[in-house]
């Protein structure tokens, strides 16, 4: 069972990865889902992700706290607005744009009522 743990959270650090060059692409519920995988396989890889330069803090503040970086949340608002541009000026039809805006505004609702890190 610990390799198909290191497995999901290699995976989740590759897409986490990716996240960085891509836009719409999350990094750091990505890396969240590494270090939940790697805390269940390998404390090494859980060590080495929470004690990263870059996503370590993240990932320790919402362990701690629940808290999300008040430039995460930006970035986060932004991206998700601009998803809902794109449906819009492509021509998604209504019911999709419905359950795409109910959908987004929790979302949106949830990162915004965590803490600031």
């Amino acid at each position: 069972m610990r390799y198909l743990w290191a497995a999901l959270g290699l995976i989740s650090v590759g897409l986490g990865l990716l996240g960085v060059v891509l836009p719409l692409l999350p990094t750091v519920p990505f890396m969240l889902l590494a270090a939940f995988f790697f805390a269940r396989s390998s404390e090494r890889l859980h060590n080495w992700l929470i004690t990263h330069p870059t996503f370590g803090p993240s990932i320790r503040e919402w362990q701690e706290r629940g808290a999300i970086n008040p430039r995460g949340k930006r970035y986060a608002t932004l991206s998700i607005i601009a998803v809902f541009v794109v449906s819009l000026l492509v021509g998604v039809p209504v019911k999709v744009i419905v359950i795409q805006a109910v959908t987004l505004s929790c979302v949106l609702l949830f990162i915004w009522t965590r803490p600031n890190s």
